[in-house]
């Protein structure tokens, strides 16, 4: 059982928003396709962030980069529209995105598919918990992207179905999560089998020595960017809730009948732990769906857009729902149980305070 101090996880978010950043563009800067600029415009982007502004002229002219940033900065809009323009200017490219988690890939998927609207540009999406056939149907049709977790990929690759070499670019995303989740021999391995005529495109909100020794395989002198600035997000008011000998349940319960506790991610520590709590809110008639690594993809893609769709108001999850997964308004995050580690904890409020919105983290103590 970690042990921290209660200070860690109080820190009042400011009443005025702090920005320190001025964009250098604006999206017509760049220069991309008309299609792709009309479209970056229906999904009602206008200023870039910083992670965007930055990251997007070293891809359009081709360089390897390393991007480090805290999450929900929009990431992957940052490695999309450049690939999706490089497909334009050559339809025989191939881009490969590996992902930590299913939720990720599938959510980069849909991101790719508002961007390509009216391109005829093709993507497969190949993860596990569910059955390969589709994917390799998909993959036959030779589609410009290929989204995938590392398991699935080998599986894919091992049966003649994928051919790592044939792809001109390669992104990894969420590299510490990747290593995390005991992704680092297959990554290891997918690495060696690239050719070494590619773009490299690396992503990590962290860099420590483990993720660096993966980056200096994957990466031959790249653009390094960096736009993490504080190590917890500026937009999440964080605060304990002292239980005193009460009951986390009823404390919990308690919380979820306030009025501003509208669209509530809970973080429990174990998959049976999850079940129990939402067995007892459901009997206290509370709309949940859970998420954790029992369920089929099937089921975890139900209870996420249940719960995006706002007709739960809660979603209990393990903290393979922690990473990369953008939810709009989760006004709460609550840890019913304490991380493992402070970095997990960081990860965890970012599903909260995204977009410039105001967040509020709370840990049970």
């Amino acid at each position: 059982m970690p042990v921290y101090d209660p200070l860690l996880f109080v820190n009042k978010s400011p009443e005025v928003k702090i920005s320190d950043y001025i964009p250098l563009h604006s999206f017509s800067d760049f220069q991309l396709y008309p299609t792709l600029k009309q479209n970056i415009v229906s999904k009602g982007y206008k200023t870039p962030t910083p992670i965007q502004d930055t990251v997007i002229p070293p891809i359009l002219e081709g360089k390897n980069v390393v991007g480090i940033a805290t999450t929900g900065t929009g990431k992957t809009a940052a490695f999309l529209i450049p690939l999706i323009n490089k497909v334009l200017a050559d339809k025989r490219e191939k881009v490969l995105i590996i992902t930590p988690t299913r939720e990720l890939a599938v959510q980069i998927e849909e991101e790719q598919k508002d961007f390509v609207k009216g391109m005829h540009i093709g993507s497969a999406i190949c993860i596990g918990g569910v059955g390969i056939g589709g994917q390799i149907q998909s993959l036959r049709r030779n589609p410009n992207f290929v989204i995938g977790t590392p398991g699935r990929l080998m599986d894919l690759e091992r049966q003649g179905i994928l051919n790592f070499r044939l792809f001109g670019t390669i992104v990894l995303d969420e590299v510490d999560r990747m290593l995390d989740m005991g992704f680092v021999t297959d990554v290891t391995k997918i690495i060696s089998k690239f050719s070494q005529m590619r773009q490299s495109l690396f992503f990590s909100a962290t860099l420590p020595e483990r993720v660096q020794n993966v980056m200096k395989k994957f990466v031959n002198q790249p653009v390094i960017i960096s736009v993490k600035q504080q190590p917890t997000p500026i937009n999440v008011n964080q605060d304990i809730i002292r239980l005193n000998g009460r009951q986390k349940i009823d404390v919990l319960d308690e919380l979820l009948s306030n009025r501003d506790f509208e669209k509530v991610l809970v973080f429990g520590r174990t998959k049976r732990g999850i079940d129990s709590i939402a067995k007892s809110l459901y009997k206290r008639r509370v709309a949940v769906a859970t998420i954790h690594g029992n369920k089929s993809q099937r089921q975890r893609q139900e209870a996420l857009n249940l719960f995006k769709n706002n007709k739960v108001q809660v979603l209990l999850a393990t903290d393979i729902a922690s990473r990369g997964l953008d939810i709009k308004n989760v006004t709460h995050v609550i840890n019913y149980d304490l991380p493992e580690t402070y970095e997990d904890y960081v990860h965890r409020i970012g599903r909260t305070g995204r977009a410039d919105k105001k967040g509020n983290a709370l840990t049970f103590i």
